[in-house]
């Protein structure tokens, strides 16, 4: 999958805001990130073909030992919350399963809070 289809699935998802909100910064500008209910759950870096999602901590270390193109997130990120992608390697369909899982973490947490 490419950035743009990549991003297009990402908007599919509903209710989704798509902003460049570090692109004052050095190299912020091919930091594109997707928001739902206001808050993160997907980080991509257009220049690196890189994805960073949100999932579940027991998920994590399983991925990373048996899933090709997730790996750890950069420094940025915890380890504990957040895994990387590389789309270049990853096959299509875990990456819209694990994108869709982070849309669906994000979202669950602030709609109960609302309510």
């Amino acid at each position: 999958m490419n950035i743009e289809e990549f991003r297009e699935f990402c908007l599919s998802l509903g209710e989704v805001e798509e902003k460049l909100p570090f692109a004052k910064m050095p190299g912020g500008d091919t930091l594109l990130v997707f928001y739902v209910c206001g808050h993160t759950f997907c980080y991509c870096d257009l220049h690196e073909f890189t994805v960073v999602v949100k999932c579940q901590t027991e998920r994590i270390p399983e991925l990373l030992a048996t899933a090709e193109g997730v790996e750890p997130p950069d420094s940025h990120f915890s380890t504990k919350y957040w895994i990387g992608i590389n789309l270049q390697t990853i096959d299509t369909e875990l990456l819209k399963e694990l994108t869709w899982n982070s849309f669906e973490i994000v979202k669950g947490k602030y709609t109960k809070k609302r309510k």
